[in-house]
């Protein structure tokens, strides 16, 4: 049995994972049952539920949605201030040795 294509990456709004979401909590589908009837992966489904969870508190073995875009701009404006860094090394190296 060979391999099954891959599927070109799709995105989502925030108001489908929503709906999607709603549907699982629901109760009357297994997580497999709604990915299938709406042609979703089945651990796309199970992140997104698990991550609304984290955002309405009910777990907390993860990092909210609020927490992950501020450990993304954290990490961002961290880059940006070690290359920063970077070049006034460079420049004060450089003038270090124009100076002598």
């Amino acid at each position: 049995m060979g391999k099954k294509p891959r599927r070109p990456r799709r995105a989502f709004t925030p108001e489908f994972k929503a709906k999607i979401v709603e549907v699982c909590r629901r109760g009357d589908r297994t997580v497999g049952q709604v990915a299938k009837d709406f042609d979703l992966t089945e651990t796309a489904v199970r992140d997104w539920v698990k991550q609304a969870d984290l955002d309405a508190g009910t777990r907390t073995d993860g990092l909210t949605s609020a927490e992950r875009d501020e450990l993304a701009a954290l990490r961002r404006e961290n880059r940006r201030l070690r290359e920063d860094v970077d070049i006034l090394k460079r420049a004060t190296a450089f003038f270090a040795t124009e100076t002598r």
